[in-house]
């Protein structure tokens, strides 16, 4: 079977569905005939001073697509301020062996010059009946391009070619041209030879008539390098032929790299920059997944199988709405979760008697991994959870939401069913604060905003970009997840974000807005605690980071004022930070997945 991540692969760009829509039809024969895998890239050309300004607009262009493209397609949406350097670096990266997009669109002629690989224009889409093919050649570096091309769509619909030249005769010296020539008059799709002494663009207008081609297939004529009337034969063409073409360019680019990008500012790598761009193409709207029915289909297209795993600490008031929410809507109505599972941390309500009684299985983190002991805390359930839940992908929600709704789950997993390339993606949402009878909207993550926060922002930039750090709606690949240490309590979000960005980098991470959560608001000596000991998990990275023990020189204890009607007293929380290692390193859990033992 071909590796996916190993084959060359043929790129759709366009900046909406109706320019990507009529060059899809030419570019499955191409993909096929050249044996490359086809991707489709949605571009944002934003003009604004910072990228992120474009995340709406790529969120509409993603949903756009969704609604439009073949669900089986894969796409991705970037954002820029420079679509040909945003090319050139695109084709690098996903090994581009050639590049389609609309002659219409406004990147059509600068790709054409400044993209590194194979370059072919689409105007009009592949006609029902194509029985004529018009091939302009002129020897020029495009020609061999221009055949192959010609020759592809002659061999799959069944249709003759008339090759069209203009050759001066002092041309025919050159040997490369003569070989051309000759391998022209070889082939049996050419049946028809036309002979011309008129300007270039004259003559294949004149030709390009419905009746007589049904496609037109032309090298593109160099701007930098050609006569000033033949420079104009491309864009000639494009503007007043009726019929379908196809312009193609072969590479090199054009223009000489060094002439290109002299003209060119240099590029802002600064880390603000990379996360406003991470921010304008990773963050996703649930109103992107709305399409369950869509989403299994990817889904059974890929073989994946999904688990959503429930940590319940006391929540008999909302544990039951939650599951049947969640099982009603993604076992019941659409197959996309194979697995409903609660993770206990030893509730002393009703908790476990409602879940067990919906038929959902429940398992105490506690008796798990018995070996190793067990500590308090929701890493330490989510860890062992690691080890109970079966899926690919594993989502986890938490269990106290009181507006629960089913576009938390598949907001979180949308992302990842979507996109192959994300391994995390963490929910972010509106969360009102009640105080008194009155809700604030955005009262709510108050050790986010105090703590999280600006501790992401002074020691892990590229992480600045996450609104809520420490929401707890995120999902995740098992292959990710399991080469990751888990926090046991508090500090389990902060340490998975922190790990995820070390090993798989920033744009392996995603967020998605999941507009309004309601849950209980904690205490804020609760939230005290729960920032004393995110400052240590941070604190604890930064100085592993530096070979430096930071941690087990800092103050575990932390003193609490505690009010008492008209006293208050001081009281100590004994909190020390604890970590699971990465579950790929237990030998049990290798065991059950039927991994090698580890050396």
């Amino acid at each position: 079977m071909k590796n996916p991540e190993s084959s060359a692969r043929l790129l759709v760009v366009g900046t909406n569905s109706p320019e990507l829509e009529t060059v899809l039809t030419f570019a499955r024969a191409l993909a096929q005939a050249r044996a490359l895998e086809l991707r489709v890239v949605g571009l944002v050309v934003t003009t604004a001073d910072a990228l992120s300004a474009g995340a709406r607009a790529a969120q509409t262009l993603r949903q756009n697509f969704t609604a439009r493209l073949p669900t089986e397609l894969p796409f991705q949406v970037r954002v820029t301020a420079d679509a040909a350097r945003e090319m050139r670096q695109l084709v690098a990266q996903e090994r581009a062996a050639l590049l389609m997009a609309n002659a219409a669109s406004a990147l059509a002629l600068p790709l054409l010059d400044a993209t590194p690989c194979d370059v072919v224009l689409v105007k009009g889409a592949l006609p029902a009946r194509l029985k004529h093919i018009l091939l302009p050649v002129r020897g020029g570096p495009h020609a061999a391009l221009a055949l192959e091309t010609a020759l592809t769509f002659a061999k799959t619909c069944g249709a003759e070619i008339s090759l069209l030249h203009a050759t001066p005769s002092a041309r025919f010296r050159n040997q490369t041209v003569r070989a051309l020539f000759q391998r022209l008059r070889a082939l049996p799709e050419i049946t028809r030879w036309i002979r011309v002494k008129d300007n270039a663009a004259h003559a294949i207008l004149a030709h390009a008539k419905p009746r007589s081609h049904q496609l037109v297939v032309m090298g593109a004529s160099s701007r930098a390098r050609q006569p000033k009337d033949d420079a104009a034969v491309t864009p000639d063409v494009l503007e007043q032929t009726t019929v379908p073409t196809l312009v193609v360019k072969t590479m090199p680019a054009l223009l000489p790299p060094e002439a290109d990008e002299a003209d060119r500012a240099p590029v802002d790598y600064t880390i603000s920059v990379i996360v406003d761009k991470w921010f304008a193409e990773n963050t996703f709207s649930a109103h992107e997944f709305t399409d369950i029915a869509q989403l299994v289909q990817l889904k059974m297209q890929q073989g994946l199988t999904i688990s959503l795993g429930l940590p319940t600490l006391n929540e008999e008031k909302t544990i039951g709405n939650v599951i049947t929410t969640m099982r009603q809507r993604f076992i019941h109505d659409f197959p996309l979760l194979d697995e409903i599972v609660v993770i206990d941390s030893n509730s002393t309500d009703r908790t476990v008697e409602i879940a067990s009684a919906l038929g959902v299985p429940v398992v105490k983190h506690p008796e798990v991994l018995t070996r190793y002991g067990a500590w308090v805390g929701k890493g330490e359930a989510l860890w062992n959870s690691l080890y109970i839940l079966r899926g690919d992908l594993i989502a986890w929600i938490d269990t106290d939401i009181v507006n629960i709704h089913p576009r938390f789950v598949y907001g979180i997993l949308g992302p990842l069913i979507r996109e192959p390339r994300l391994m995390y993606v963490k929910g972010f949402y509106q969360r009102p604060l009640r105080i008194g009878k009155k809700l604030q909207a955005r009262g709510g993550g108050r050790v986010t905003e105090l703590t999280a926060r600006p501790l992401f922002n002074l020691f892990y930039p590229e992480l600045s970009g996450f609104v809520q750090p420490l929401a707890g709606e995120y999902a995740g690949r098992r292959v990710a997840l399991e080469q990751v240490p888990f926090f046991v309590g508090y500090g389990v979000e902060t340490g998975l974000l922190i790990d995820l960005l070390t090993r798989f980098g920033l744009q392996a991470l995603g967020q998605v807005d999941l507009e309004e959560r309601v849950h209980r608001n904690q205490s804020l000596h609760a939230l005290s605690k729960m920032a004393f000991e995110i400052i240590q998990v941070v604190m604890q990275r930064v100085g592993e980071a530096r070979g430096v023990e930071l941690v087990e020189q800092f103050n575990r204890s932390m003193k609490l004022i505690r009010y008492e009607r008209d006293d208050f007293d001081l009281t100590v929380a004994d909190i020390q930070i604890r970590e699971r290692p990465p579950m790929i390193t237990i030998p049990e859990y290798r065991a059950l997945r039927g991994r090698a033992a580890k050396i």
